[in-house]
C-alpha cells in the first residue's frame, strides 16, 4: 500500500531497514543419452552465459530503481561465467573500482551486482544426474537493498526471466530504522505474503505454498507448475517418437524429481 507525501512517518536520516528478496528456480528436463545431457548443459550455459546475465541484471537494477555504475564480467571454460556491477540508490558522477575485474578462476555461472549499501546477485547452477537421465538448471538470485527501493518491485520480472518449473522466493526485513522521535520501525511497509507481489495469471499456472513468520517479518512462498506437458521436458525429440511404456517411465521420473524439489526432500519412490 502506498502512501501519500501527508501519510509518510517521517524518517530520522538515512532508511536502514535491509530488504532482501531470494528468488530460486527450476527448470528440469529428461536427457536420454550422456551426449544429451552435455548438449543440455552447453544449452544452458550459451543461454544463461555473461551477457545474458548482465542483461538481466540490469533490467532488475532499473525495475528497483537503482543505477548501474560499473560492469565486470567473465565467461569460464568449460562453463559458467561471473558479472559483478556497482550500482547505487541515486546517480554517482564517478563510479568506485570494481573489486572483481579480476577473476580468481573457474566458478559456477554466476552474477553479482553491488548497489550503495546494497547487493544483487544471480548464481546459475546447471547439473545431471548420471543414472536417470535427468537434467536440471538452477538460478539463485538474491536482490537485498536499503533505503526507498524495494527488490519486491522486481519479482514479476524475474519470474519471466526465467523457464521455471519451480520456483521458491523468501523475503525478510532486516534492522531498524528511526522516526523523528526516536522511535524503531522493523518494518516501513504492509505485506503478509510474497504472492501479494505475484501477478494473478502467474499464480493461477501454479500450485503455492506459504510460510510466513510475521512477527519476525519473514515471508515464504513456493511454487510448482500445475499442468504438466511431457513435451516441455524433453530434449531435442518429442513424444510422438516415443513408446507409451516410455513415456509414462520418463513421466513418472520428471514428476517425482519435481515433487522432491519442491517438497525439499528425497521421497521413496
Amino acid at each position: 500500500m502506498s502512501l501519500t507525501p501527508d501519510e509518510r512517518i517521517q524518517l530520522h536520516e538515512f532508511n536502514n531497514l535491509t530488504k532482501s528478496l531470494s528468488f530460486n528456480m527450476y527448470d528440469v528436463c529428461y536427457t536420454k543419452t550422456k551426449s544429451e545431457r552435455e548438449a543440455y548443459i552447453q544449452y544452458i550455459d550459451e543461454q544463461y552465459n555473461a551477457d545474458r546475465l548482465t542483461a538481466i541484471l540490469e533490467d532488475v537494477a532499473s525495475v528497483i530503481g537503482a543505477h548501474v555504475l560499473n560492469i565486470a564480467k567473465q565467461d569460464y571454460e568449460p562453463q559458467g561465467a561471473s558479472v559483478t556491477m556497482l550500482i547505487a540508490e541515486g546517480p554517482v558522477e564517478e563510479a568506485p573500482t570494481s573489486a572483481f575485474e579480476e577473476s580468481p578462476g573457474p566458478l559456477p555461472e554466476s552474477a553479482v551486482l553491488h548497489l550503495d549499501k546494497s547487493h544483487i546477485t544471480v548464481h546459475t547452477y546447471p547439473e545431471y544426474n548420471p543414472v536417470d537421465g535427468i537434467s536440471t538448471f538452477r538460478a539463485d538470485v538474491d536482490v537485498s537493498t536499503c533505503g526507498e527501493i524495494s527488490p519486491l518491485k522486481a519479482l514479476n520480472y524475474l519470474i519471466h526471466s526465467f523457464d521455471t518449473d519451480i520456483m521458491t522466493m523468501d523475503y525478510r526485513v532486516r534492522g531498524f530504522t528511526r522516526d523523528v522521535n526516536g522511535h524503531k520501525l522493523f518494518i516501513d511497509h504492509d505485506i503478509n505474503s510474497i504472492q501479494n507481489y505475484i501477478p494473478e495469471e502467474v499464480k493461477e499456472q501454479f500450485d503455492m505454498i506459504d510460510v510466513n513468520i510475521y512477527q519476525e517479518n519473514i515471508f515464504h512462498t513456493k511454487c510448482k507448475l500445475k499442468n504438466f506437458d511431457l513435451d516441455n521436458y524433453l530434449f531435442g525429440y518429442n513424444k510422438q517418437e516415443l513408446y507409451e511404456e516410455e513415456r509414462k517411465e520418463i513421466t513418472e521420473k520428471l514428476t517425482h524429481e519435481m515433487d522432491e524439489i519442491y517438497y525439499g526432500r528425497n521421497i521413496p519412490k
